[in-house]
């Protein structure tokens, strides 16, 4: 459970998630990593894949954004709700884009373009983002995308 904060340190937190949210659409390129703590944990490894340690998420989200790009007006990082709660908020984001760059985890881009939410738990110290624990519609981005479930061994 996480401490009880003020009015102004929830607000201040969630602002955080929504700059780092609109500096996610600028692209790998953009200047988003300077809202994630260094050592920042991803606990959301399924499609990213990046190493289990502290930081690696950077470069996941570096590889993701290299993946797709933003094809119109309504695509991007889109933060539709926020909840905050101590040193945590939650957010309810749609994620909008095309298919059309290489990731090493990923099949060969397609071109498709695909619109899909995720609930997304930061934990923010110190004015940067040191925690990411999130769930997504993965079935809805495999069928946009025309992928095929991974299999099971």
């Amino acid at each position: 459970m996480t401490a009880t904060a003020t009015a102004p340190a929830l607000a201040a937190n969630k602002q955080v998630v929504v700059d780092f949210a609109n500096a996610l659409n600028g692209g790998p390129d953009a200047d988003w990593d300077r809202f994630l703590a260094p050592d920042v944990v991803d606990h959301n490894k399924i499609i990213f894949g990046e190493q289990d340690a502290p930081g690696a998420a950077i470069e996941g989200f570096r590889r993701q954004l290299e993946a797709f790009s933003i094809s119109d007006e309504g695509d991007g990082f889109r933060v539709e709700q926020l909840i905050a709660e101590g040193d945590e908020v939650t957010a309810r984001i749609r994620v909008a884009g095309v298919h059309d760059g290489y990731h090493p985890r990923m099949p060969e881009p397609t071109g498709r373009r695909c619109d899909i939410e995720q609930i997304w738990i930061f934990t923010v110290r110190d004015g940067r983002i040191s925690e990411i624990r999130a769930v997504s519609d993965r079935l809805g981005m495999f069928l946009q995308l025309g992928w095929d479930w991974p299999a099971t061994d």
